[in-house]
């Protein structure tokens, strides 16, 4: 685009191609990206073109709106208009097709996107093998261990843990009563009567007594 044409050419082009109505607005939005027409530019371009009778020009309240000089254009009868109305019916029919099918096509690269590819499988699948055959090993560990406890010994042993739980909270109450009884005569305060004789309870050891 030269310096003397200053967009002209380019917008009577654009104007023809399209044969519809804008504003010097729509023209330079349109047009500003791919050939960096400026503003002014377009909008001077647009007033001298219609001032040359190359475009019409028609004002709605503050807003001009500028179209094709129709009389360029060769008439259209009705026969036309309705084979043009069936052609664009079809083509909006294979716009929704492709579309559509667009929509699958890109919903199953996303899917493939996300699986994991061969090579990715099988490094999952040995990965796992040897997860298996380690839990496998560790297994047959413990089935060959002869130091099992068997049945008896551990209800024995539960028994044994029952009998001594019993004797310590019994021994526990005993000396809570018998502390008790010389607190009731003894003119410090508990804590104190702890630490003279040298008792540390099972709170002091921070040990709770299991249950039964």
């Amino acid at each position: 685009m030269s310096k003397k044409d200053n967009g002209t050419t380019l917008i009577l082009a654009y104007l023809n191609e399209k044969n519809r109505p804008y504003s010097a607005q729509d023209v330079f939005c349109n047009l500003q990206k791919q050939h960096g027409l400026g503003k002014t530019a377009v909008v001077k371009a647009m007033e001298l073109l219609a001032l040359e009778g190359k475009i019409k020009e028609k004002t709605y309240g503050k807003q001009k709106i500028y179209f094709a000089d129709q009389s360029q254009f060769k008439d259209v009868n009705d026969s036309d208009l309705k084979a043009m109305d069936s052609k664009i019916s079809e083509l909006s029919a294979e716009v929704q097709t492709l579309t559509q099918s667009c929509r699958q096509l890109d919903a199953e690269l996303k899917e493939l996107n996300s699986s994991l590819t061969t090579e990715e499988m099988k490094s999952e699948i040995k990965e796992l093998k040897a997860e298996c055959s380690g839990y496998r090993s560790r297994l047959e560990k413990i089935k060959s261990a002869t130091n099992h406890v068997t049945p008896e010994e551990r209800e024995k042993v539960h028994k044994e843990r029952n009998v001594y739980v019993k004797e310590w909270k019994k021994r526990k109450r005993l000396a809570s009563d018998m502390m008790n009884a010389i607190l009731e005569g003894y003119p410090k305060s508990k804590k104190q009567f702890l630490e003279e004789v040298g008792v540390e309870t099972d709170e002091d050891c921070k040990v709770v007594v299991p249950s039964t």
